[in-house]
C-alpha cells in the first residue's frame, strides 16, 4: 500500500513496535497565519533510511527544520524514543541524539577538517579522538586530509565533512537536508553512498531529496508531500514503481533535477578549465595545494 490518507496507509510499509523518531499532525510555518506543514505524520522506525519527496514548495526542508527546532510548530507533537520534544531548543536535540546538516553553510570554510568536527563535539570534547576514530572509520578521506582548510574543499567534501561534523555526538538519528543538492551526478550519488553507509553503521536517517528517483532507490521507505501534507507512503522501491506516484511527481521531479545537474556540469567545466589554468602557471595557492 502506497497511499496515505488515514489510519494505518499513514506510514505504509513501516516495521512494528514503537518509532524512534515521530511527528504527529505538524502544523507549522515561518509568517503569522501562514502555514507550511498541514497536519504533516512521520515515523522513523530504529536502523530506517527513511526519505522525504515532494514537489518544491512541498513542506520537505520545514519538515526538518520543525523536527530539529528550527521552526516553530503551532501545533502537533514530536516524539523521540516515546517523548515530547517540540519545540526543545536546537542544542538540547543534539544532546538528545538528534543530528541534522542543512543543505547550505554547513561548513566552517576558515577551519581545518578536523577543526570543524571538533566543532560538532563543543558539548563534549574529551570523546574526540574516540569519536574521531568511528567517523574515519566511515569516512577515511578526512583523516587523510585532517588537516586542510574546508574552504579549499570540493561542493561533495564539504557535504562529507558536514555530514561527519553531525556525527561526532554519536546521534540516533541523523535528518539530512538535500545532501545532493548542487553536486555533479558524480559526485550526487557519492553522498547518497555516504548517507547509506551512515545508515548500516547504526544511525537512524531522515533524508529530504530533490532527486526523488534516487532517493527512493536507497530508502527503506519515504513519504511524499504535497501542499504541506502527506500525499502518499510506503517502501521506497514501491513508490518509485507506483503509477500515480510517477504520474504526479516523478516525472517533474526527474526533469527539474536534470536541469540542475546539466548547470553543475558546466559549472564543474569551467572550474576544471581554471585549475588547470592555474595549473599551468604553477599556482602555489589553487585549492588541494595544501594539504596538510
Amino acid at each position: 500500500m502506497t497511499t496515505s490518507t488515514s489510519g494505518s496507509a499513514l506510514h505504509a510499509g513501516a516495521p512494528p513496535g514503537r518509532p524512534i523518531l515521530e511527528a504527529r499532525e505538524l502544523v507549522a510555518g515561518y509568517l503569522p497565519g501562514v502555514n507550511i506543514l498541514n497536519s504533516c505524520n512521520l515515523e522513523v522506525h530504529p536502523g530506517e533510511l527513511v526519505g522525504i519527496i515532494g514537489p518544491n514548495g512541498a513542506g520537505k526542508s520545514t519538515m526538518l527544520k520543525a523536527l530539529f527546532g528550527l521552526v516553530k510548530v503551532r501545533s502537533g507533537t514530536v516524539l523521540l524514543d516515546g517523548e515530547d520534544i517540540t519545540n526543545e531548543r536546537a542544542d538540547t536535540l543534539v544532546r538528545r541524539g538528534i543530528g541534522y546538516v542543512p543543505q547550505n553553510n554547513n561548513v566552517f570554510p576558515s577551519l581545518t577538517i578536523e577543526e570543524n568536527l571538533q566543532m560538532g563535539l563543543y558539548q563534549d570534547p574529551r570523546r574526540f579522538i574516540e569519536r574521531f576514530a568511528a567517523i574515519v572509520d566511515i569516512f577515511p578521506t578526512l583523516g587523510d586530509r585532517r588537516r586542510q582548510r574546508a574552504g579549499s574543499l570540493s561542493g561533495g567534501e564539504r557535504q562529507m565533512v558536514a555530514m561527519a561534523r553531525a556525527l561526532m555526538m554519536d546521534p540516533k538519528v541523523l535528518l539530512l537536508d538535500e545532501p545532493s543538492a548542487g553536486l555533479s551526478p558524480v559526485r550526487a550519488d557519492e553522498a547518497f553512498i555516504r548517507t547509506r553507509k551512515i545508515n548500516r553503521s547504526g544511525v537512524s536517517v531522515v533524508i529530504v531529496e530533490q532527486n526523488a528517483r534516487r532517493c527512493l532507490q536507497i530508502c527503506d521507505r519515504a513519504y511524499v508531500l504535497d501542499q504541506g501534507a502527506n500525499a502518499y507512503s510506503g517502501p521506497g522501491r514501491k513508490l518509485m514503481d507506483d503509477p500515480k506516484v510517477i504520474e504526479l511527481y516523478l516525472g517533474t521531479l526527474a526533469a527539474d533535477v536534470e536541469q540542475a545537474q546539466r548547470g553543475v556540469e558546466e559549472a564543474d567545466k569551467g572550474e576544471r578549465a581554471d585549475k588547470g589554468e592555474r595549473a599551468g602557471k604553477g599556482d602555489d595557492d589553487a585549492p588541494g595545494a595544501h594539504v596538510g
